[in-house]
């Protein structure tokens, strides 16, 4: 933990996993059955208020999301900007309260921790990061498909597509590439992976809601990732290309036909 003496409160940033709840992890339930505030992210599990029933939840997504289920009170974040956020953590840490932050996945992997350290970090409170499963990780286990092998996937990029003007920024920096956020523009992507230097029969791997009872996995090639675009509409969306996107047994040379893989999970009890 990175205590800070003198601070009235603290804020736990916890990750909550990619999807269904009981892939939390022990540490994070424990942070939120000790939480009188979470502050959480669309992403979030709705059943990990099982673990916090006697704290304030509050929105702050930023996936359109509008109002809380589960009886919350709170208005709904349909684009919480991170400026409020940070105003949000800093106020309620400075009023004594145990706060937990529960973002999806990671909080290191793309979910803005820097900013909130930084605020954080000005207004002299304390901060603990607990570690969650990221959506690469999770999309991995959903497929058996390893993200490094051994002679051929020795190195992994992990990749927000988007720029912060919205831009597509590609390039070819590991044996196995994994994009996330990229599932609105697959076509254009395959595109820029080409221009970068991949070739067209690389395998591709698309999973989209890895982790929930309904995750969908389809295998492709830069050539026909194109045609993922309809299928994982309006999903969260993990693109993982080259090493780790080719399936157990395939030499690293074979191509990837297009291929749908759908997996039922079985919903654990509360």
């Amino acid at each position: 933990m990175n205590a800070k003496r003198g601070s009235a409160g603290r804020v736990v940033f916890v990750g909550a996993g990619p999807g269904q709840a009981d892939l939390i992890t022990l540490r994070g339930a424990e942070r939120l059955r000790a939480a009188d505030l979470v502050l959480f992210d669309s992403l979030a599990d709705p059943a990990l208020r099982a673990f916090a029933p006697q704290a304030r939840w509050i929105d702050v997504g930023k996936r359109g999301f509008r109002g809380v289920p589960h009886g919350s009170s709170e208005p709904g974040a349909e684009n919480t900007g991170q400026a409020t956020i940070n105003a949000l953590l800093v106020k309620h840490a400075c009023e004594g309260k145990v706060v937990v932050r529960l973002k999806g996945g990671d909080p290191s992997v793309f979910g803005r921790l820097e900013e909130e350290l930084e605020a954080l970090a000005a207004a002299g409170i304390e901060s603990e990061v607990v570690p969650g499963v990221s959506a690469a990780l999770a999309a991995a286990a959903a497929t058996q498909r390893p993200l490094t092998r051994r002679g051929s996937g020795r190195s992994v990029a992990l990749t927000t597509a988007m720029t912060h003007d919205r831009g597509l920024a590609v390039g070819r920096n590991a044996d196995t590439e994994v994009f996330y956020m990229a599932g609105k523009q697959l076509g254009a992507l395959a595109r820029r992976l080409v221009a970068a230097g991949w070739p067209e029969d690389v395998p591709v791997s698309v999973v989209s809601r890895a982790g929930w009872p309904d995750e969908l996995a389809s295998d492709h090639s830069l050539a026909t990732l194109g045609q993922a675009t309809v299928l994982h509409a309006g999903r969260p969306t993990v693109v993982v290309v080259g090493a780790g996107a080719r399936k157990i047994g395939d030499s690293p040379s074979s191509a990837s036909p297009a291929r749908v893989r759908q997996r039922t999970l079985r919903t654990p009890s509360p």
